[in-house]
């Protein structure tokens, strides 16, 4: 079944030309069928890129899926054209009066700065909040994981020696749990962030539960029972290229970067990169939209 997205958005041509179906507004409309309603809060600065990752995941479910994009007021874009914004993304104030079977809350490159220094932290905390009562299901990816496990939960994050940079094993920890349902013992997440969460905080918090780690990485998803909250560190949503584009972002800008660990093939960044997390990153998504179409009310003004 196909997404639908706003007519016009730049990520159908790039989605159809990789055979994925997504309608655009006046067609699905004319669709006599309930689909999901899914709102991305999307913090990233290429948020074109963003939004052709994490489509391209929605977009495997069988499920038909509404997509709203929702950005922070607080905060003006330097890499994002206002026409683009201004056309497909609406603020908090606009969204607030409708609920959602799902949020995902993406990352953003702010993870330097203690959380209240953010300058759209208020704002966000103001969506998390919002979230509990007007959203079934809430994803957070990388600083989005981080900034909810410390909103909800008062887990802080705290600077590592050395950038968590590269395609790293995970262990799987319950074979039996609805979203990693058919994923392997051991499975591969880009990882690119030089915070961690704090694990002995984390593993106080009844409620709580670890479905994959690393000994490299730490936790790398977690969630409630009822994933009304779902936490994921790395970065599933990444495609092959985007690893290889900070790396050589960052050599060109003389900052201090290594080479993303697991990723080029033999260690040469002259070679191109093996996309090795692509199914998971599907079954994951998959078994998110199928968990959450089988449990939201059919009338979403019900939650």
């Amino acid at each position: 079944m196909p997404i639908n997205i706003p007519n016009g958005l730049p990520a159908k041509a790039i989605l159809e030309s990789e055979k994925i179906f997504a309608l655009e507004e006046d067609v699905a409309t004319k669709q006599d069928i309930r689909p999901l309603k899914i709102v991305i809060l999307n913090l990233m600065p290429k948020k074109i890129e963003t939004e052709t990752q994490i489509l391209r995941l929605i977009s495997k479910s069988p499920l038909q899926v509404d997509i709203d994009f929702m950005m922070v007021k607080g905060h003006v874009s330097k890499n994002t054209s206002q026409d683009h914004l201004v056309k497909f993304y609406d603020t908090f104030d606009e969204i607030k009066k409708h609920n959602y079977d799902g949020l995902i809350i993406t990352g953003a490159p702010v993870e330097h700065l203690p959380f209240e220094e953010v300058d759209y932290w208020e704002e966000l905390c103001e969506i998390m909040e919002w979230s509990k009562k007007h959203v079934y299901s809430t994803i957070h990816i990388c600083w989005g994981a981080q900034a909810g496990l410390y909103y909800h939960y008062g887990i802080q994050k705290k600077l590592m020696d050395h950038k968590v940079f590269g395609i790293f094993p995970q262990v799987l920890c319950d074979e039996y749990n609805f979203l990693t349902n058919g994923f392997d013992e051991i499975h591969l997440t880009p990882h690119s962030r030089h915070t961690a969460i704090d694990e002995e905080a984390l593993a106080k918090v009844k409620g709580l539960e670890v479905l994959s780690k690393s000994k490299h990485t730490g936790s790398n998803i977690i969630a409630t029972p009822d994933f009304h909250q779902i936490f994921i560190l790395g970065h599933l949503e990444y495609g092959k290229e985007t690893l290889a584009q900070e790396y050589f972002r960052d050599l060109k800008q003389g900052k201090p970067i290594q080479l993303p660990y697991n990723y080029f093939p033999e260690d040469d960044p002259n070679n191109e990169p093996v996309f090795s997390w692509r199914s998971h990153a599907n079954l994951l998504y998959r078994n998110w939209l199928n968990y959450v179409y089988q449990m939201t009310p059919f009338d979403l003004e019900s939650l």
